[in-house]
């Protein structure tokens, strides 16, 4: 029990999150395109749309975007067990979908047998909803969740068992799909009973979000950076983006739960002809005062701020930095440069986005999707029309391009912060050299760190996320931290005695395999 509720544990589940967010936001991008092609806004502008190939290609993207939000809870409970476990990941998936289905299709059993089942029209009323073509209870995202993590459970416990001889071939991985039938069949027996009263509760913690107004988006942008550092910030932003404490709504006769599968249902309504502020306003417009003009603002202050003998070396960093933010909303590259040397204006970052989040929402600015990137931007604001409002986001970007750009000038000169291109010694003849290192081999970069980590025997695992090596050793107190830095790394977060992160950047799943290939 101790594993199940281990820091360790939640880092995890928010990294295997990941999976299906990706690719529901690339599924996002398709919608967002066949949505804008389809409007008639945009149609009166550019005749040209209304041509038949150009509106059967706007629909066949619709379709083909659609796919994430409307099977998101069972896209999680795939994908959950196959990111968790560590041996027989194949099987965990489709156990996963085997529970997945078996828990509704009790739920189904049950409806039937009590006379509860609700009749067509009357399902959003009743909390009921067609899941995989069976009638049940709408648990929304978090049926998926809870589904996902009881087949790892399962999975974890069965995986190897030894049955007696004469049921040998039910031993092994082929146990855990059968285990996992009877297991969530029997959950979803008590879910027709045990769920209402939950929904009620989580329902109850979004409204009270919602009631603090104006300081809800604020509330969550700034949770949302102070969690990242951990690892942890996948929960919050799973929690608002796809379960009732995001907000719910009936959208086209279907209630949906989540802020962006909110958005998700009106991007594909074609009746929709304004996004909901309240569900956007957790969205990419909250984040795109920060990653399009404030991290940049903030990149500009750091060079200014070095050493200028050194600015020469920081700069590739930076502008790399930069690129990432802006193009793909991946901040971590810059945001490492000076959360470990500089955690107060860490602090200030956190708070600043938090009332990036509030304004554009007190501004009614209706840009949907997750990234926040220039791509977002363009996709979900510009090609939507202007009832997004997407042009406020340019002269509120500005001020937060020169709000970052000076604070973070300020703060790191009158306090001497040792932000990159700052150390007393240049990088040539410095001992320390977190941010520029001679070129490495990808060989030799694995060798380093692998011996910077205490050797093979110190390793238990290696996994990576989007720019970071995800590491379980034996013991993190004998890592070579200096050793660990000249191999590239933007920064090391020890989060217990057994459980590291090493920041290298979007490039890290290249350092991961190189690792693995040596640990092998």
């Amino acid at each position: 029990m101790s594993k199940f509720i281990s820091m360790d544990f939640f880092q995890n589940l928010g990294k295997a999150f990941m999976l299906p967010v990706t690719l529901l936001s690339a599924l996002g991008m398709l919608l967002g395109i066949g949505s804008a092609l389809s409007s008639p806004q945009l149609a009166e502008l550019v005749p040209f749309l209304n041509n038949s190939v150009v509106v059967f290609i706007a629909k066949f993207l619709s379709m083909v975007g659609a796919f994430g939000f409307q099977n998101l809870p069972a896209l999680f409970a795939v994908a959950i067990p196959i990111a968790l476990v560590k041996n027989e990941k194949g099987v965990a998936g489709f156990a996963g979908l085997v529970g997945f289905y078996m828990m509704h299709n009790a739920a189904n059993f049950v409806l039937i047998q009590q006379n509860l089942l609700a009749k067509s029209g009357e399902l959003v009323n009743n909390g009921q909803t067609i899941i995989l073509g069976v009638q049940t209870v709408d648990m929304g995202v978090l049926g998926g969740i809870i589904a996902g993590i009881i087949v790892y459970q399962l999975h974890q416990r069965f995986y190897n068992i030894k049955l007696p001889d004469a049921l040998s071939f039910f031993s092994g991985a082929r146990f855990v799909p059968i285990v996992t039938a009877m297991t969530l069949s029997l959950v979803g027996l008590v879910l027709p009973f045990i769920w209402p009263p939950i929904a009620g509760l989580i329902n109850s913690a979004g409204r009270s979000l919602v009631a603090t107004g104006v300081f809800a988006p604020f509330l969550f942008g700034t949770g949302e950076r102070l969690l990242l550092p951990f690892g942890l910030h996948h929960i919050l932003v799973a929690l608002i983006r796809f379960t009732p404490a995001g907000g719910e709504m009936v959208v086209n006769g279907h209630m949906v739960y989540g802020a962006l599968n909110i958005f998700y249902a009106q991007l594909a309504d074609p009746q929709t002809t304004a996004f909901n502020p309240l569900a956007t306003q957790f969205l990419s417009q909250g984040k795109m005062p920060t990653f399009l003009f404030g991290l940049p603002g903030a990149a500009l202050a750091m060079y200014h701020a070095a050493k200028p003998e050194n600015r020469h070396q920081i700069k590739g960093v930076l502008i790399s930095g930069v690129i990432a933010c802006v193009i793909a909303g991946i901040t971590e590259p810059l945001e490492f440069l000076f959360l470990f040397t500089a955690p107060y204006l860490y602090l200030i970052h956190a708070i600043y986005t938090g009332l990036g989040f509030m304004l554009v929402s007190l501004l009614h600015v209706t840009i949907g999707n997750t990234d926040g990137n220039l791509i977002d931007f363009v996709v979900f604001g510009i090609l939507q029309g202007n009832q997004t409002k997407w042009y406020l986001i340019l002269p509120l970007g500005m001020l937060w391009f020169a709000l970052y750009y000076f604070t973070f000038k300020l703060v790191i000169v009158k306090f001497n912060l040792a932000t990159p291109g700052r150390q007393n010694e240049t990088a040539e003849n410095s001992g320390d050299k977190p941010i520029v290192v001679a070129p490495l081999t990808k060989n030799d970069q694995a060798s380093m760190i692998i011996s910077a980590l205490g050797g093979r025997e110190n390793i238990i695992a290696v996994d990576n996320c989007i720019t970071r090596l995800r590491i379980v050793l034996h013991d993190t107190a004998i890592i070579d931290e200096a050793k660990l830095k000249a191999t590239g790394s933007l920064g090391i977060i020890k989060l217990d005695s057994k459980n590291l992160q090493v920041v290298y950047g979007v490039q890290v799943h290249l350092v991961k395999s190189a690792v693995e290939k040596l640990l092998d």
